[in-house]
Protein backbone atom coordinates (compact mmCIF):
# COMPACT_ATOMS: atom_id res chain seq x y z
CA UNK A 1 0.00 0.00 0.00
CA UNK A 2 1.67 3.17 -1.17
CA UNK A 3 1.37 6.37 0.83
CA UNK A 4 2.22 9.95 -0.01
CA UNK A 5 3.07 12.54 2.63
CA UNK A 6 2.31 16.12 1.60
CA UNK A 7 5.13 18.52 2.29
CA UNK A 8 4.59 22.25 2.85
CA UNK A 9 7.22 24.93 3.55
CA UNK A 10 7.79 24.94 7.29
CA UNK A 11 6.08 21.61 7.96
CA UNK A 12 7.55 19.96 11.04
CA UNK A 13 5.67 16.65 11.27
CA UNK A 14 6.01 15.27 7.74
CA UNK A 15 9.09 13.26 8.72
CA UNK A 16 7.17 11.64 11.59
CA UNK A 17 4.46 10.46 9.20
CA UNK A 18 7.02 9.25 6.65
CA UNK A 19 8.97 7.34 9.32
CA UNK A 20 5.76 5.74 10.64
CA UNK A 21 4.70 4.39 7.27
CA UNK A 22 8.19 3.40 6.13
CA UNK A 23 9.90 2.04 9.24
CA UNK A 24 7.06 0.86 11.48
CA UNK A 25 4.29 -0.14 9.06
CA UNK A 26 6.85 -1.19 6.45
CA UNK A 27 5.05 0.02 3.35
CA UNK A 28 6.25 2.26 0.47
CA UNK A 29 5.97 6.00 0.99
CA UNK A 30 7.19 9.20 -0.64
CA UNK A 31 6.99 12.92 -0.08
CA UNK A 32 4.75 15.01 -2.33
CA UNK A 33 5.64 18.69 -2.63
CA UNK A 34 2.67 21.01 -2.15
CA UNK A 35 3.08 22.49 -5.63
CA UNK A 36 2.80 19.08 -7.31
CA UNK A 37 -0.55 18.01 -8.69
CA UNK A 38 0.54 14.43 -9.43
CA UNK A 39 -0.18 12.19 -6.45
CA UNK A 40 1.95 9.43 -7.98
CA UNK A 41 -0.57 6.59 -7.86
CA UNK A 42 -0.73 6.61 -4.09
CA UNK A 43 -3.39 4.64 -2.20
CA UNK A 44 -3.19 6.89 0.86
CA UNK A 45 -2.34 10.55 1.26
CA UNK A 46 -1.26 11.85 4.66
CA UNK A 47 -1.63 15.57 5.26
CA UNK A 48 0.70 15.86 8.26
CA UNK A 49 0.70 18.06 11.31
CA UNK A 50 2.97 20.99 11.91
CA UNK A 51 2.76 24.50 10.55
CA UNK A 52 2.18 25.19 6.87
CA UNK A 53 3.09 28.27 4.88
CA UNK A 54 0.50 31.02 5.33
CA UNK A 55 -0.73 30.02 8.79
CA UNK A 56 -0.25 33.62 9.88
CA UNK A 57 -3.47 34.34 7.95
CA UNK A 58 -5.48 31.41 9.30
CA UNK A 59 -4.36 27.86 9.98
CA UNK A 60 -4.45 25.95 6.69
CA UNK A 61 -5.99 28.81 4.69
CA UNK A 62 -3.21 29.23 2.12
CA UNK A 63 -2.24 25.55 2.13
CA UNK A 64 -5.83 24.63 1.27
CA UNK A 65 -5.40 26.34 -2.12
CA UNK A 66 -2.18 24.58 -3.15
CA UNK A 67 -2.07 22.42 -6.32
CA UNK A 68 -1.61 19.24 -4.29
CA UNK A 69 -4.77 19.94 -2.29
CA UNK A 70 -6.74 20.64 -5.45
CA UNK A 71 -5.58 17.24 -6.75
CA UNK A 72 -6.54 15.77 -3.40
CA UNK A 73 -10.17 16.70 -4.00
CA UNK A 74 -10.25 14.56 -7.14
CA UNK A 75 -8.42 11.81 -5.26
CA UNK A 76 -11.12 11.90 -2.58
CA UNK A 77 -13.90 11.75 -5.16
CA UNK A 78 -12.33 8.55 -6.53
CA UNK A 79 -12.40 7.01 -3.07
CA UNK A 80 -8.74 7.55 -2.22
CA UNK A 81 -7.87 7.40 1.48
CA UNK A 82 -6.85 10.68 3.13
CA UNK A 83 -5.59 11.20 6.68
CA UNK A 84 -5.26 14.77 7.92
CA UNK A 85 -3.49 15.19 11.27
CA UNK A 86 -3.56 18.40 13.34
CA UNK A 87 -2.63 21.14 10.84
CA UNK A 88 -3.61 18.59 8.19
CA UNK A 89 -7.11 18.53 9.68
CA UNK A 90 -7.19 22.32 9.49
CA UNK A 91 -6.16 22.18 5.83
CA UNK A 92 -8.87 19.63 5.00
CA UNK A 93 -11.56 21.88 6.51
CA UNK A 94 -10.21 24.90 4.61
CA UNK A 95 -10.30 22.84 1.40
CA UNK A 96 -13.92 21.82 2.19
CA UNK A 97 -13.02 18.15 2.22
CA UNK A 98 -14.38 18.09 5.77
CA UNK A 99 -16.97 20.36 7.41
CA UNK A 100 -16.37 22.84 10.19
CA UNK A 101 -13.51 25.10 11.22
CA UNK A 102 -10.68 24.95 13.74
CA UNK A 103 -10.63 27.95 16.08
CA UNK A 104 -8.13 29.10 18.70
CA UNK A 105 -8.03 26.95 21.82
CA UNK A 106 -10.41 28.33 24.40
CA UNK A 107 -7.45 28.98 26.72
CA UNK A 108 -5.83 31.03 23.92
CA UNK A 109 -2.67 29.05 24.65
CA UNK A 110 -0.72 26.42 22.75
CA UNK A 111 -1.37 22.94 24.17
CA UNK A 112 1.20 20.15 24.10
CA UNK A 113 0.53 17.02 26.15
CA UNK A 114 -0.71 13.43 26.04
CA UNK A 115 -4.48 13.20 25.75
CA UNK A 116 -6.96 10.35 26.12
CA UNK A 117 -9.49 9.92 23.34
CA UNK A 118 -12.38 7.49 23.04
CA UNK A 119 -13.02 5.52 19.85
CA UNK A 120 -16.55 6.25 18.64
CA UNK A 121 -16.58 4.41 15.31
CA UNK A 122 -14.93 1.19 14.16
CA UNK A 123 -16.57 0.83 10.74
CA UNK A 124 -14.13 3.16 9.00
CA UNK A 125 -10.91 2.38 7.07
CA UNK A 126 -8.99 4.12 9.85
CA UNK A 127 -10.43 2.44 12.95
CA UNK A 128 -11.41 -1.14 12.10
CA UNK A 129 -8.58 -2.53 14.26
CA UNK A 130 -9.94 -0.81 17.38
CA UNK A 131 -12.91 -1.86 19.48
CA UNK A 132 -15.88 0.40 20.12
CA UNK A 133 -15.26 2.50 23.22
CA UNK A 134 -11.50 1.88 23.35
CA UNK A 135 -9.69 4.61 25.27
CA UNK A 136 -6.35 5.41 23.68
CA UNK A 137 -3.62 7.94 24.34
CA UNK A 138 -2.28 10.29 21.66
CA UNK A 139 -0.14 13.41 21.95
CA UNK A 140 -1.77 16.71 21.05
CA UNK A 141 0.16 19.84 20.05
CA UNK A 142 -1.90 22.70 18.68
CA UNK A 143 -2.97 26.30 19.03
CA UNK A 144 -6.10 26.05 16.89
CA UNK A 145 -7.70 22.77 17.90
CA UNK A 146 -11.12 24.06 18.90
CA UNK A 147 -13.35 22.27 16.39
CA UNK A 148 -16.53 24.21 15.65
CA UNK A 149 -19.58 23.50 13.49
CA UNK A 150 -22.99 25.13 13.28
CA UNK A 151 -25.98 23.32 14.75
CA UNK A 152 -27.22 22.03 11.40
CA UNK A 153 -23.85 20.50 10.49
CA UNK A 154 -23.47 19.10 13.99
CA UNK A 155 -26.82 17.35 13.60
CA UNK A 156 -25.66 15.83 10.31
CA UNK A 157 -22.40 14.59 11.85
CA UNK A 158 -24.30 12.94 14.70
CA UNK A 159 -27.02 11.49 12.44
CA UNK A 160 -24.51 10.04 9.96
CA UNK A 161 -22.20 8.69 12.72
CA UNK A 162 -19.20 10.59 11.39
CA UNK A 163 -17.60 11.43 14.73
CA UNK A 164 -14.68 9.01 15.12
CA UNK A 165 -12.81 10.23 18.21
CA UNK A 166 -13.80 12.28 21.26
CA UNK A 167 -11.58 13.66 24.00
CA UNK A 168 -12.12 11.74 27.24
CA UNK A 169 -10.51 10.76 30.50
CA UNK A 170 -8.67 7.46 31.02
CA UNK A 171 -11.97 5.71 31.79
CA UNK A 172 -13.65 6.94 28.63
CA UNK A 173 -15.74 9.60 30.34
CA UNK A 174 -16.54 12.47 27.98
CA UNK A 175 -17.30 15.80 29.61
CA UNK A 176 -16.18 19.41 29.53
CA UNK A 177 -13.36 18.79 31.99
CA UNK A 178 -11.80 16.27 29.57
CA UNK A 179 -11.99 18.71 26.65
CA UNK A 180 -8.54 20.27 26.19
CA UNK A 181 -9.40 22.95 23.64
CA UNK A 182 -13.14 23.65 23.73
CA UNK A 183 -14.02 21.54 20.68
CA UNK A 184 -17.74 21.04 20.04
CA UNK A 185 -18.94 18.01 22.02
CA UNK A 186 -15.31 16.96 22.64
CA UNK A 187 -14.80 16.11 18.96
CA UNK A 188 -11.22 15.03 18.25
CA UNK A 189 -11.71 13.48 14.80
CA UNK A 190 -14.35 13.13 12.06
CA UNK A 191 -14.74 11.43 8.69
CA UNK A 192 -16.45 12.61 5.54
CA UNK A 193 -19.75 11.12 4.40
CA UNK A 194 -18.00 8.43 2.34
CA UNK A 195 -15.66 7.59 5.26
CA UNK A 196 -12.51 7.75 3.14
CA UNK A 197 -11.27 11.05 4.63
CA UNK A 198 -10.34 11.37 8.30
CA UNK A 199 -9.35 14.60 10.02
CA UNK A 200 -8.10 14.49 13.60
CA UNK A 201 -6.27 16.84 15.95
CA UNK A 202 -4.34 14.24 18.03
CA UNK A 203 -1.12 12.80 16.58
CA UNK A 204 -1.30 9.00 16.06
CA UNK A 205 2.08 9.06 14.28
CA UNK A 206 3.65 10.17 17.57
CA UNK A 207 2.15 7.19 19.39
CA UNK A 208 3.73 4.32 17.48
CA UNK A 209 6.32 3.00 19.94
CA UNK A 210 6.08 2.34 23.66
CA UNK A 211 9.43 4.05 24.19
CA UNK A 212 7.63 7.28 23.26
CA UNK A 213 4.92 6.65 25.84
CA UNK A 214 2.23 4.98 23.71
CA UNK A 215 1.83 2.71 20.71
CA UNK A 216 -1.93 3.28 20.47
CA UNK A 217 -1.49 4.76 17.00
CA UNK A 218 -0.37 1.47 15.49
CA UNK A 219 -3.93 0.17 15.12
CA UNK A 220 -4.96 3.26 13.16
CA UNK A 221 -2.33 2.67 10.50
CA UNK A 222 -2.84 -1.11 10.56
CA UNK A 223 -6.53 -0.45 9.98
CA UNK A 224 -5.59 1.14 6.67
CA UNK A 225 -3.59 -1.94 5.69
CA UNK A 226 -6.51 -4.17 6.66
CA UNK A 227 -8.82 -2.04 4.53
CA UNK A 228 -6.52 -2.35 1.53
CA UNK A 229 -6.26 -6.13 1.97
CA UNK A 230 -10.02 -6.53 2.07
CA UNK A 231 -10.64 -4.66 -1.19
Amino acid sequence: MKAGVLLFPGSNCAADAHYTWDKIIGEPVEYIWHRDSDLNSCDLIIVPGGFSYGDYLRAGAIAGLSPAILALKEFSDRGGLILGICNGFQILTEAKLLPGVLLRNRTLRFISKSQYVRVEKTDTPFTNMYSMGDVISFPIAHNEGNYFVDSETAHILEKEDRIVFRYSDENGKVEDSTNPNGAYHNIAGIVNKNRNVLGMMPHPERAMETILGSDDGVNLFQSLIQTQMSV
